[in-house]
């Protein structure tokens, strides 16, 4: 999760689908062990399929796309395959099925399905693309806090870089090509392979688009779709990007909250003096780093923090640097390179974006009047604006035709996607969707967050298929 700032980010009146071609017959799978990752996968077992690159020419160039597998243990119960996504774009998800059997995925969910996690094109194992970034540009970030007009210029010759490293790079051909649509593709083609008529889903953050994609392009071949901490109906548009400024200031009271009730970490014993201490902070740390932090990676490391229910390191982050000690360290991910070029490849090909230097100067002042604590940095210049290819094919338009088989499930102070931009998705959708929104904050429902009221709705519709009857909201409770 904190990498979403630091690092990585640190309408069409009809969508255009690509017909799948036709197939004779599902195509083989050799199961194996998985490829070793940070994460040991004793349950898994992988395997790797053909897709084409570009659907508009199927019979061109291939990719591999690698899935895993955790099998049901129970053929009575067995109903089908739960595909899953972790979120992103960038980061990999094959090892995302063990993830949620350690996080405590329900066994009826697990004797009901395949839980299928896949790395989408690009990423992982599955053709990954890289720009080749350098050093100081994967240390930068993306989306710095810009103090002024002048910063954002600055920031405007980075960004003109980095889309020039992926332009440059060997992998460029495929860039264009690594987008939402094209994954909800390679869906199909793993449904088909695994010779399901249906497939039923679990998709957190962007994988609610993913999701939401996949089952407005095929929406009978959709079984149980739950998406879990929603990104609003254009995707990770410009209008994502500006809400985390947004989600950043419904979540940060909470923080704000906590940190009064415990005067130990002396920042603060009312809510008023702790968010003076967030721009103290921010100030100091621009005049004297602490351990390379800036004021920019301040906000983007408490941002991060907001994703947790628990907000402990956070605190503890903060007391270090008020103190002038370093905050506990993260480690970048060693395939940081990937992962920021697939990110950036379906930013920059999904939609398109302002090109102006001057629009996002505008932007950015607008931001910080509004959101003051990350609004100029949610509004800031990115590679986007100087992509080298503009998106393919037109976007997605998400609508509510198709069988009502969709669950949403949103936190009301969710900093990364939050409630304004999830009730556009909600909106989208119309009848097909029902959203439980849950009085809680952090980024992830299911699981990963508290609310029995919310795991059980999710568990109950995975299990059984029957939804709440309306929109409905839990309230806060803790285990």
């Amino acid at each position: 999760m904190r990498t979403t700032l630091l690092i990585a980010a640190i309408v069409v009146f009809g969508a255009t689908v690509v017909a799948p071609t036709a197939s004779s017959a599902p195509a083989r799978l050799d199961w194996a062990p998985c490829p070793a990752g940070p994460l040991p996968t004793p349950d898994l077992e992988c395997t790797t399929l053909k897709v084409p690159l570009n659907y508009q020419d199927p019979n061109g160039r291939k990719i591999d796309v690698t899935i895993s597998r955790l099998p049901s243990k129970d053929p009575r119960k067995r109903r089908g395959v739960l595909l899953t996504n972790p979120g992103g774009p960038g980061p990999g998800g094959l090892d995302h099925p063990q993830l949620l059997k350690l996080f405590g995925l329900p066994q009826n969910v697990l004797d009901t399905y395949d839980v299928i996690g896949l790395d989408p094109r690009g990423t992982g194992h599955s053709s990954p693309v890289a720009c080749d970034f350098t050093p100081e540009q994967i240390a930068r970030g993306n989306l710095p806090y810009p103090n002024g007009p002048a910063d954002v210029l600055t920031q405007a010759e980075h960004a003109k870089a980095q889309a020039k490293r992926c332009a440059d790079a060997e992998s460029a051909p495929m860039l264009p090509h690594i987008t939402t649509a094209n994954t909800a593709r390679d869906m199909d083609r793993v449904r088909e392979a695994l010779g399901e008529s249906t497939v039923s889903f679990l998709g957190t953050s962007y994988g609610t688009y993913l999701g939401a994609v996949y089952t407005t392009l095929f929406p009978r071949r959709s079984d149980r779709f739950v998406l879990d901490s929603n990104l609003g109906a254009g995707g990770y548009d410009i209008n994502a990007m500006r809400g985390f400024a947004r989600g950043m200031e419904d979540r940060f009271p909470d923080f704000a909250t906590f940190v009064a009730d415990r005067p130990q970490y002396g920042l603060g014993t009312t809510p008023v003096q702790v968010t003076a201490k967030f721009h103290e902070l921010a100030a100091r740390l621009d005049r004297t780093p602490v351990a390379g932090i800036t004021g920019s990676l301040f906000r983007g490391l408490t941002f991060e923090g907001l994703y947790s229910v628990d907000l402990t390191a956070l605190a503890e982050d903060w007391q270090a640097l008020d103190e002038g000690k370093a905050p506990v360290p993260y480690p970048t991910p060693d395939n940081i390179d990937n992962l920021l070029s697939a990110r950036f490849a379906v930013l920059c090909g999904d939609s398109a974006w302002p090109r102006s230097v001057t629009s996002y100067q505008v932007d950015v002042e607008a931001g910080r009047l509004r959101s003051p604590l990350l609004g100029a940095a949610a509004a800031n210049i990115s590679a986007c604006a100087y992509w080298p290819t503009a998106p393919l094919e037109p976007q997605v338009r998400i609508t509510g035709n198709g069988p009502s088989n969709v669950l949403m499930v949103q936190n009301q102070r969710d900093p990364g996607t939050p409630l304004a931009n999830a009730r556009t998705l909600r909106s989208a959708l119309a009848d097909r969707a029902r959203m439980v929104t849950v009085d809680q904050g952090g980024h992830g429902v299911y699981l990963f967050g508290t609310n029995r009221c919310a795991n059980t709705a999710v568990t109950d519709f995975l299990v059984t298929g029957q939804r709440p009857t309306t929109d409905m909201l839990c309230p806060a409770e803790t285990r």
